[in-house]
């Protein structure tokens, strides 16, 4: 088939041709539109990544009715299907997953090309709305052209991504004529909030991904710049691109021209550029001279201005810092821009160990919470004593500025408090010089609050006035926020007493190591609320500042001004689960993401904080809790709801059932003792089968089932557990049945059929209808009933059939699963199920004969209470309904009664499971008594001795460990400090032990031991000992309620079982 040929010069001459008959001015590839447009043009990077040669097919500038000025660039591709590529959200698609340009799709697709170039202008130019406009076309059955055009948006307001227009079947409506009415049309397309928030992450993500960019080729290329000229080049860089429109002309590379000469060399026309941009900025005069002076030492330099090969390092550095960071902050994205680049760069700045956790960037959305906390608004006056790259300031100053257009009505009046706002009303303090520029980059780029950041040490040097021009005016602060450096004195809360000291009202609210709670600032705590109040303890999620730091951090709420009072309530809410999933991949394309309402918690948390319990909605009892503090305490700032650790009846049932299910299981899986007599009956069916003329056949799975896709996947994220029916997932426990739930039966599939996980190749008989999980197919019987037995024996072959796949494997679809082949008993040439079910049937017995035998030998068959047993249920009972404070209970601390040992860690890589291994190979999961499978003797060294307690220190759950066994990594065991100790004591310390996993989980593994010790378990006493007799039959009680009726179930299918093998 001949390939189709480009109508690219077709389109070109009819498009150009329409351009003519409007009588535009219109300039051709080759030709020159105006130097500006041109140079950007230039500059930029190519449709194939290098540099210069951007030529779109036409290009015009043209002027509306308002004397705004609109350049329009337009490319031609001469193909049907090469108008737009889109994302999944409907954008174009010009990034890749990875945040790099997509080349293929900007040189392939007309629009993507034109939104390419107008990216340029934006990047590279004062023109702040474009016209992106792309145009296929192909021959149609008459040889008659037809096209399509693409009219796109691109603009400072929707963040460069492009916005569609409309449909057009001409460009008409770039004549004089018709222009107007076009460009309020544009005015018009705004983007919804949601849309601009979809816009504002992926652009960030964009920007991470260039200032790793910048990062490594600084690091790697530029040799003999010290930490602190790095960044004072890029502030310097980004300072002098901004530009002011009619006033400063953004600074272009092709300015430096790498001279030797003086007063011209690429250094002072850099300077010369920014003390241009600062004087329209109308900055006080000792600020503007200390800016100067800070980054004169590094710009001015001979070694950065030295000439080699024909370039300055300063022409080369400030082009990389163009090419890679220009549009993000031309486009005006209200984010704290340099906190990113601040924390990229904070790295470079060569901090000690000791101070990484002080130079972390606060992320922008706990910023904002903190700014809502401080109960900021329109007529605050908000200082932070530890600014760092000012994001507190940043987030403080959005808040203010959106209150003021929320609330007032005439235009001058909103201006003049904008004005007043940025000038007056926000001060920053940041002793470290390197950082103070940031800081001060900052607030210019976010409009122009750095009047009052300050280069100052706020502990020794700051007596609460004002900065430049107002020396001796005290700051009026009523609003205060800080992320403290958590080295100093108090985990950093000597920066709170400091800032609290000097204000007489308003609110603050600080993020901070929680240790400056509980005892690290016991002296400072006291201090600070013998005149202020703590309003709200919040504990903060462990990852918050994930890939920097992983201390556990609160935030503290102040009201200012008034005395804590003893009986004074504080709001202790558990904010670990905030919505937000995050993780640490340099080449995830979102580390951040909201899996679980995240915008709606932050909300709430605000409002639980404002306002108290009456706005639980999402917050469950157990994260929000009201309490009160000691004043002359200092060190219990952070508490949290109280655990019941109070024992009860179902505790004990749980525990006993979980280990005797575990037990029974055990047996179930080994070989019978008398397994060679009921082989020789299942020996005696297969010689029957043989002579009766049956034969074992292949069949195809699409043959036998119909594999159906569910009626509705569930996420288990998504759904509540505890209702009425199964929910299956693709794990390989409990029949796959992860919980029970109630949804819309209408989505409930067929019982009687195998579910059957894709991704890890489970699957299990379901009697009962059920709802599922993702990845999950149901084989639905075709032309025949399926029941346990028959089910059992066709998922056994088909586990033989499946045995080549590997775990996860992409052969796990439709197509290929119908095609596998299993082997079945036939009879005649048909299936023979009567054989399936009789197999099935004589396993069934000799599993059932094993259970039996198992009651017998543990006593577990006779299921009536001793009178012992009897009492020990009823002293339970009296302790219950005394909520514990019965006689003859008391506390008694775990520490005294067992020691802790860390196990020596064995990795999985370094041995086999086997069916029948000797020793069990404890981890941290809480199933199947803690055992992930069974190994032989692998060594001495990391045997650990049995007849003890095993904890995860995942789950923090406890498990009796019988048999010597080995385990992996992050578990420990208890050793008993007393003879008297068996299984069934064991279980009865196990259920005390787990009532504390929730405080076992608050802490850190490192602290467990610590935390063991001083854990107190309510234990029955006798004569002022241990009643140890009291938990033997206590669990033995139990264990009979538990246990009655699998007796009763285990005698009726022995009897049945019986009576079928008798028939045989």
């Amino acid at each position: 088939m001949a390939s189709i040929r480009s109508v690219e010069p077709n389109v070109a001459d009819a498009i150009n041709s329409q351009l003519k008959s409007y009588k535009l001015d219109y300039k051709l590839e080759q030709e020159l539109l105006n130097s500006e447009i041109d140079n950007a043009l230039q500059e930029y990077f190519t449709k194939s990544g290098g540099k210069g040669g951007n030529r779109p097919d036409a290009k015009l500038l043209l002027q509306d009715g308002g004397l705004n000025f609109y350049p329009v660039l337009i490319e031609y591709k001469g193909y049907e299907d090469k108008l737009e590529k889109l994302d999944a959200e409907g954008n174009i698609e010009n990034r890749t997953a990875k945040n790099e340009p997509n080349f293929k799709n900007i040189k392939d697709y007309a629009v993507n090309g034109a939104v390419h170039y107008a990216n340029a202008l934006l990047h590279h130019t004062s023109y702040t709305d474009i016209i992106a406009i792309g145009v296929t076309g192909h021959k149609d059955g008459k040889d008659k052209l037809q096209t399509k055009i693409g009219v796109y948006y691109v603009s400072k307001s929707n963040l460069g991504i492009g916005r569609k227009v409309g449909e057009f079947s001409d460009l008409s409506f770039l004549k004089k004529v018709n222009f107007d009415e076009f460009t309020n049309k544009l005015k018009n397309l705004n983007l919804t909030p949601d849309e601009l928030e979809k816009i504002k992450q992926k652009r960030e993500r964009e920007i991470d991904a260039s200032l790793v960019k910048l990062n490594n080729d600084i690091y790697s290329s530029e040799k003999g710049l010290g930490e602190n000229d790095r960044v004072y080049l890029v502030a310097a860089s980004i300072i002098a691109t901004l530009g002011i429109p009619g006033k400063v002309a953004p600074l272009e590379k092709s300015e430096l021209k790498s001279s030797s000469e003086k007063g011209s060399t690429d250094g002072e026309i850099l300077m010369r550029k920014i003390e241009a941009f600062l004087n329209e900025k109308n900055l006080p005069v000792e600020k503007k001279d200390l800016i100067i002076r800070t980054l004169s030492n590094t710009i001015l330099t001979d070694n950065i201005n030295k000439i080699s090969n024909g370039e300055t390092q300063l022409k080369r550095v400030f082009s990389k810092i163009v090419d890679d960071l220009g549009i993000y902050y031309k486009i005006g994205l209200t984010t704290d821009f340099t906190g990113k680049l601040f924390n990229e760069m904070y790295s470079w700045l060569g901090f000690t160990q000791d101070k990484l956790n002080d130079v972390v960037l606060t992320p922008s959305y706990v910023a904002t919470l903190l700014a809502k906390l401080a109960r900021v608004n329109k007529d605050s006056y908000v200082w932070d004593f530890a600014t760092g790259s000012a994001g507190l300031l940043v987030a403080a100053m959005n808040e203010m500025l959106k209150d003021a257009k929320n609330s007032i009505g005439s235009p001058d009046e909103l201006a003049k408090k904008e004005a007043h706002i940025k000038a007056y009303q926000l001060l920053g303090l940041e002793l470290l010089s390197s950082v103070y520029m940031l800081a001060v980059l900052n607030m210019i780029m976010m409009g122009d609050g750095s009047s009052n950041i300050l280069n100052k040490d706020s502990l020794t040097d700051f007596e609460g006035v004002y900065g430049f021009g107002k020396d001796y005016e005290k700051f009026p602060a009523n609003a205060f926020v800080l992320n403290p450096p958590y080295s100093a004195e108090g985990n950093g809360m000597i920066f709170v007493e400091a800032a609290l000291k000097t204000m007489n009202t308003g609110y603050a609210a600080i993020i901070i190591q929680n240790s400056a709670g509980s005892g690290k600032a016991k002296e400072i705590n006291k201090r600070i609320l013998a005149r202020n109040t703590l309003i709200a303890s919040i504990k903060m999620p462990i990852d918050l500042f994930v890939g920097k730091s992983s201390v556990q951090t609160n935030v503290y709420v102040f009201k200012v001004g008034e005395k804590h009072e003893k009986d004074e309530i504080v709001k202790f809410i558990d904010f670990s689960n905030d919505g937000y999933t995050r993780s640490n991949r340099k080449k995830a394309s979102n580390n951040l993401r909201d899996t679980d309402r995240a915008k709606e918690r932050y909300e709430e948390l605000v409002n639980l904080v404002r306002f108290g319990a009456s706005k639980l909605e999402i917050f469950t009892q157990n994260e929000y809790y009201e309490a009160t503090i000691d004043p002359s305490n200092g060190a219990d700032w952070n508490k949290s709801r109280p655990v019941d650790t109070m024992p009860t009846l179902a505790d004990f049932k749980k525990t006993v059932s979980d280990y005797l299910s575990w037990e029974v299981s055990q047996i179930l899986k080994k070989d019978s003792p008398k397994q060679s007599l009921i082989s020789e009956r299942i020996a005696n069916l297969e010689r029957e089968f043989k002579a009766s003329g049956a034969k074992f056949g292949e069949f195809r799975i699409g043959d036998l089932f119909c594999i159906q896709t569910p009626k509705r996947k569930f996420d288990a994220n998504k759904i509540q557990f505890g209702g009425q029916y199964p929910y299956v997932a693709r794990g390989d426990k409990n029949n796959g049945i992860r919980g029970y739930i109630n949804e819309s039966t209408q989505y409930l599939n067929d019982e009687n059929t195998i579910s059957f996980g894709q991704d890890t190749a489970t699957m299990f008989f379901q009697r009962d209808k059920y709802f599922t999980g993702d990845k999950i197919k149901i084989f639905k019987p075709i032309n025949f009933c399926l029941n346990s037995r028959l089910a059992n024996y066709i998922i056994a072959s088909m586990r033989r059939g499946f045995s080549n796949f590997a775990w996860g494997s992409s052969s796990f679809n439709v197509g290929i699963l119908k095609e596998v082949k299993i082997i079945l008993p036939t009879l005649g040439g048909e299936i023979n199920f009567s054989f399936m079910e009789k197999f099935i049937e004589e396993l069934e017995r000799e599993r059932v004969e094993e259970l039996d035998a198992y009651l017998a030998a543990t006593g577990l068959k006779d299921y009536k209470l001793t009178e012992k047993e009897e009492d020990a249920l009823a002293k339970f009972d009296e302790f219950s309904k005394w909520g514990g404070i019965a006689e003859g209970f008391e506390n008694k601390k775990a520490g005294n009664l067992f020691s802790v040992t860390s196990n020596r860690q064995l990795n999985k890589d370094s041995f086999r499971f086997l069916d029948n291994g000797e020793y069990p190979y404890f981890t941290r999961t809480v199933l199947n008594n803690g055992i992930a499978g069974y190994v032989d003797y692998l060594d001495d060294e990391h045997k650990i001795k049995g007849h003890s307690i095993a904890v995860g220190m995942l789950g923090m759950q406890f498990f009796y460990m019988d048999k010597d066994f080995y385990a992996g990594q992050f578990t420990k065991t208890l050793y008993p400090k007393f003879s008297v100790f068996s299984q069934r004591i064991a279980q009865y310390f196990i259920v005390l032990l787990n009532k504390n996993q929730k405080i076992y989980q608050g802490g850190l593994v490192r602290d467990f031991e610590n935390l063991f010790n001083k854990t107190t378990l309510l234990l029955p006493i006798k004569d002022g000992e241990i009643y140890y007799e009291f938990m033997e039959n206590f669990i033995k009680a139990i264990e009979k309620l538990v246990i009655k009726d699998v007796v009763l179930w285990a005698d009726k299918k022995i009897e049945a079982t019986k009576k079928v093998v008798a028939k045989i």
